[in-house]
C-alpha cells in the first residue's frame, strides 16, 4: 500500500514543500530511504521503529520503501521522523489516508516516541499557509512560533501517540491569546547614564533616527561600549512584519529559546573579535545566518574593531550596502537579510591612550599605523559616523552626586534620558516614512533615491563643495555627508538642508585623511 504525506525542507530562510511516499510491499523486512537524504535523515529509519514500538503501534514486518520527493532537493535534519512515522501508519492500515489529507507535520522523533523541537518551524509554518494546508503537527515546544502564522490550523503534540490520537479526532489542545506588548527598556541601560560624551550621545541619536552606521573611537573607560548598549532604547518598537522576519532568521539558526513566539525587542549582537567570516557574515557547508542577519533591524556591535581579521572586516562592505548577504556553495545560493546598524568600537592605538591628555602612549608610529591598517579605506567610508571619544571628566563623573554643581562648571546632572531622545528619533523617522521611498531611513537610501528626496539650501551646497575638495573625500564619503546631514535636518524639523547640518555632519568624519 502506498501513503503520502506533506513536509517541508529548510532551504535557507525559505522552506520547500516535500512529499514523503511510503510503500509496503512484500519482501525481506527493512526500511530503504531513497530522495538525496542526509546522514540525519537515514537514521530516521531507526528513531521511527523505535517510537512505533514504545508507543504501542504495530512496526511492519516487511519491505518498506520511503521516497522524499523531489528527489534532487537535498533534505537535511531531523525533522522528517514524523511525517515517515505517519505514512508508515497510514501504509500499514493503522490510520486512515483520509484522516491525513492536507495534514502537513514536522518533528524529531525520541526513540520513546516523544517529539522535540526543531529550528526553522516558522518558515515551514508559513510555506504550509501558502500551500493551502488543513493544518501543521508540530512539536508541542515549537507551538509558540507556528501559532504566529494567522490562519494556520496547528496542531501540537508532545509524543507520536498525541498526533495520532489528534488525526484521529481527539481533542487540541488550547491556543494561546495574543502576544503580550514589549517590555521597556531595562532602566540600567537608560542614556541618562551616559556621563559627558555630549558628541557621542548627539551621534547616537543621528545614528538611530537615520540608520547610520557609527564608529567610536577613544581610549578605554571613554563610554564606548555604554553608548552602543544604549542604541536599541532609542528605536522605534518593532512593526509585526520586522518581529515576524526577525523571529524566522532566529528560528532557522536555532536561537530561539525552547517555548517562545515572537521576538518583541531589536536584537543587539556582539560576537566577539575572534569570530571567523562565518560566525560574523554567515555560511557553512549548509548554508546558516550569522551574526550579521541574527542581527537584522537591530544593532550589531564590533567592540575592539581593529582586533578583527581584515579579512573578516571586508566582508561586510557589499552587505551593509545591500542590506542583504548573500551565501554561494556549489549547487546553493542563500540569501540572508542583513539591515542593521553597525556600532563600532575601538581604541585609538595597540595600548590604548594615544591622544590622552593624561597618560603617554606607548605605541610607536608604525605600531599605530598597522593597528589602523586593519580597517581598509573602502570601510571606513561606509561608517556614516566617525567620533573620537574623550574619557569623561571628574566632573562629569561626580556631577549625579552633587546637590549644586561646582562653581564654574556646567550643570551636567540633569542628563537627556533614553526616552526623550526617542521621541526626537521617533518625529525624525515618521519625517523619513512620509518622504523616503519604502519608508527607509536616510542611510538606507540607494544614491539616486536620495538624490532626489534631498534639498540644499545654496549656502549648504557651497559648503559640502567646498568640504570635499579641501578634505579629498571620496564620492561615497562625500555622499554619506548628505545622509546625515538631511538626518540631522529632519531631527531639527527642517525641510531643507542649511549650511550648520553640512558643518555638523563634517564633525563626524574623523577619520577620512588616515589611510
Amino acid at each position: 500500500m502506498l501513503a503520502r504525506c506533506s513536509t517541508a525542507s529548510l532551504q535557507g530562510l525559505e522552506a520547500q514543500e516535500v512529499v514523503v511516499e511510503v510503500d509496503i510491499a512484500p519482501g525481506l523486512p527493512g526500511l530503504q530511504m531513497v530522495g538525496l537524504a542526509d546522514a540525519a535523515v537515514q537514521e530516521s529509519r531507526e528513531r521511527v521503529r523505535s517510537a512505533l514500538r514504545h508507543s504501542g503501534l504495530k512496526v511492519p514486518l516487511t519491505r518498506v520503501v520511503v521516497n522524499l520527493a523531489p528527489a534532487d532537493l537535498r533534505k537535511e535534519g531531523p525533522g522528517f521522523d514524523l511525517p515517515i512515522a505517519l505514512g508508515l501508519l497510514v501504509a500499514s492500515g493503522q490510520l486512515a489516508a483520509r484522516q491525513l489529507e492536507g495534514i502537513w507535520s514536522c518533528g524529531e522523533l525520541g526513540l520513546d516516541g516523544g517529539l522535540r523541537p526543531l529550528r526553522g518551524v516558522l518558515a515551514l509554518a508559513l510555506h504550509a499557509h501558502q500551500c493551502g494546508a488543513r493544518a501543521l503537527i508540530v512539536p508541542a515546544a515549537n507551538a509558540a512560533e507556528a501559532w504566529l502564522v494567522k490562519g494556520l490550523r496547528v496542531w501540537p503534540a508532545s509524543h507520536l501517540a498525541g498526533a495520532l490520537h489528534r488525526l484521529q479526532g481527539g481533542k487540541a489542545e488550547p491556543q494561546p491569546g495574543p502576544s503580550p506588548p514589549p517590555a521597556p527598556a531595562p532602566a540600567a541601560l537608560d542614556l541618562a547614564a551616559v556621563r559627558g560624551q555630549a558628541h557621542g550621545r548627539r551621534a547616537l541619536e543621528i545614528a538611530a533616527a537615520g540608520g547610520h552606521h557609527l564608529l567610536l573611537c577613544g581610549a578605554p573607560g571613554s563610554g564606548k561600549t555604554m553608548l552602543a548598549q544604549r542604541l536599541p532604547g532609542l528605536l522605534p518598537p518593532l512593526r509585526w512584519e520586522e518581529a515576524l522576519e526577525i523571529t524566522q532568521i532566529h528560528s532557522v539558526a536555532g536561537q530561539l529559546a525552547k517555548g517562545s513566539g515572537l521576538v518583541q525587542h531589536r536584537p543587539f549582537r556582539s560576537p566577539h573579535h575572534s569570530c571567523s567570516a562565518a560566525a560574523l557574515v554567515g555560511g557553512g557547508s549548509i548554508p546558516q545566518p550569522g551574526e550579521l542577519s541574527l542581527a537584522h533591524h537591530g544593532v550589531l556591535f564590533l567592540d575592539e574593531l581593529a582586533e578583527f581579521r581584515r579579512s573578516v572586516l571586508d566582508q561586510l562592505r557589499q552587505p551593509l550596502e545591500e542590506g542583504a548577504v548573500w551565501i554561494h556553495r556549489a549547487r546553493r545560493r542563500r540569501r540572508f537579510p542583513c539591515r542593521i546598524t553597525l556600532v563600532g568600537a575601538t581604541n585609538p592605538c595597540p595600548c590604548g591612550w594615544f591622544g590622552d591628555p593624561e597618560r603617554a602612549c606607548s605605541c610607536g608610529e608604525g605600531a599605530r599605523r598597522r593597528y589602523w591598517g586593519r580597517l581598509s579605506g573602502p570601510l571606513l567610508d561606509r561608517l556614516d559616523l566617525q567620533v573620537v571619544m574623550r574619557r569623561p571628566s571628574s566632573d562629569d563623573l561626580a556631577a549625579p552626586f552633587r546637590s549644586s554643581p561646582a562653581p564654574g562648571t556646567a550643570d551636567h546632572s540633569q542628563a537627556e534620558n533614553t526616552s526623550a531622545v526617542a521621541q526626537r528619533v521617533a518625529r525624525a523617522r515618521q519625517r523619513m516614512a512620509q518622504r523616503n521611498p519604502h519608508g527607509w531611513g536616510n542611510g538606507q537610501l540607494a544614491t539616486a533615491e536620495l538624490n532626489r528626496v534631498i534639498h540644499l539650501a545654496p549656502e549648504a551646497l557651497e559648503l559640502w563643495e567646498s568640504a570635499l575638495q579641501q578634505r579629498h573625500l571620496s564620492a561615497r564619503a562625500g555622499e554619506r555627508v548628505l545622509r546625515v546631514a538631511q538626518t540631522i535636518s529632519d531631527l531639527n524639523d527642517q525641510n531643507r538642508i542649511e549650511p550648520d547640518s553640512i558643518a555638523e555632519a563634517l564633525t563626524y568624519r574623523s577619520f577620512d585623511q588616515l589611510l
